[in-house]
């Protein structure tokens, strides 16, 4: 094993799982971890507390006739549950074939850590780098980053720089390399219904009293129409509609509505009339509902009216749409559809902007060129359906674009059981880095 394989594992070692309290003190020592490493590339590193876990700088020397690049991860990662369903110890870097099983073997760590060696190559090559370089890891992704945009307002000046680059996104397929230009928003909500104020008898008071569980199924169904065109008065307004070339580039793609299907598993498809699976999932604002609860759960029957139920929803949106006034618009729509024989609770959730950025400018087209160096090919043009809020944090604080260049395939598993990084790729982003700061010369 490589040497460089040999201490991205020790880093994978480290549990930095950041949502479970039993696991700060592993936090803490994974960015102890990186402090060392920085400091042994011969970066200048420094410890930021926060009211959370910490955030982790690392600078070059800057010198004035240079732009400025700051290279953006996190080191938390996700917990491990189902641990019934690993095939391997979540927490012990395994390889098998062309793959690394470990969780945030992609989700962060791998991707991050391979713009991390790409730095040191070129130092312990050149003496120095083609540009300034700060790299800025957080260990609060992984719940929301809720400390970082403050970070960002408290250190503006610091950050400055010309660009943003961030790995934390995916690729198309192997080898194909893929710059992400926009991400979807996201805004999310929790509802309650209440009924009767105790759970009653189905036979002795069924027909007459309000069923919570009733009133949420019919709420959801109010969402969407049989197109799945959402319901939500004005929700659409500020859409902003895809351009022709987005679209061109999107249907030159391997097939969309296949590779979802293989994904996913699903038996078909169902999405917005008139848009394909790619433009859906990437291009089109959404309304999902991610969990509902209320009445009886247990085996068996048990007749009951329950009290209350609840379902949680969560709207990704696209550039322009404003996610306070998104959640503003469905807390009305709920509200219209609650009936007055019960009593609707609303609980705002954690929200983002969506992000898009002109993959045609010089900074695109110079990480356009670095990806085509690093894989041979050339690279494709994509949004995600996914949310990275702080991309849009780093364009409203520190004022500059982010390029996502994105390491991550589709069977990664990232968030899951059996999450896994290929060494392909990890080596392949080692390649990128070393071409980015290049080409951002230029």
């Amino acid at each position: 094993m490589s040497p460089q394989l040999t201490e991205f594992f020790e880093f994978l070692r480290i549990p930095s799982v950041s949502t479970d309290s039993k696991y700060r003190d592993d936090v803490r020592s994974c960015a102890d971890w990186l402090i060392n490493k920085f400091t042994s590339m011969g970066l200048t590193p420094e410890m930021h507390e926060t009211p959370g876990h910490p955030v982790v700088i690392a600078r070059s020397e800057t010198k004035a006739d240079r732009p400025t690049v700051l290279i953006y991860g996190h080191y938390d990662v996700q917990p491990v549950d189902p641990v019934n369903e690993w095939e391997t110890d979540p927490f012990e870097p395994t390889l098998k074939g062309n793959k690394i099983y470990c969780r945030g073997a992609t989700d962060n760590k791998g991707q991050h850590f391979a713009h991390m060696l790409g730095v040191e190559e070129t130092l312990k090559e050149h003496g120095d780098l083609p540009v300034n370089v700060v790299f800025l890891l957080e260990g609060e992704e992984e719940i929301g980053s809720p400390n970082l945009a403050p970070f960002l307002e408290q250190h503006r000046e610091s950050l400055a720089c010309d660009i943003c680059a961030v790995s934390d996104t995916g690729m198309i397929g192997p080898g194909i390399p893929t710059l992400t230009y926009g991400l979807r928003g996201i805004a999310c909500l929790d509802f309650k219904i209440h009924g009767p104020s105790l759970d009653l008898h189905s036979g002795v008071y069924g027909g007459a009293v309000p069923n919570p569980a009733t009133i949420v199924s019919r709420i959801i169904s109010s969402l969407h129409d049989e197109k799945e065109i959402i319901q939500i008065p004005a929700f659409y307004d500020s859409v902003t509609p895809l351009e022709t070339w987005e679209r061109d580039m999107w249907a030159s793609l391997p097939d969309g509505n296949a590779t979802t299907l293989k994904e996913t598993g699903a038996a078909g498809l169902l999405g917005e009339a008139g848009y394909t699976a790619l433009e859906q999932r990437w291009g089109r604002p959404t309304a999902e509902v991610n969990g509902v609860g209320g009445g009886y759960q247990g085996e068996g029957s048990k007749t009951v009216i329950p009290r209350e139920a609840m379902a949680k929803l969560s709207f990704r949106l696209v550039p322009e749409q404003e996610p306070e006034e998104i959640l503003e618009l469905a807390s009305t729509h709920l509200k219209k559809h609650c009936p007055d024989s019960c009593r609707i609770e609303i609980e705002l959730g954690h929200h983002g902007p969506a992000y898009v950025m002109d993959p045609h400018s010089s900074y695109g087209q110079a990480a356009q060129r670095a990806l085509e160096r690093a894989f041979s090919d050339k690279p494709r043009l994509i949004r995600e359906g996914g949310s990275i809020p702080i991309i849009q944090s780093v364009k409203d604080i520190i004022g500059v674009d982010t390029l996502l260049l994105g390491l991550a395939l589709p069977d990664c598993q990232i968030h899951a059981p059996n999450e896994n990084f290929t060494v392909t790729n990890f080596e392949a982003g080692i390649r990128l880095n070393r071409a980015l700061l290049e080409e951002l010369r230029n």
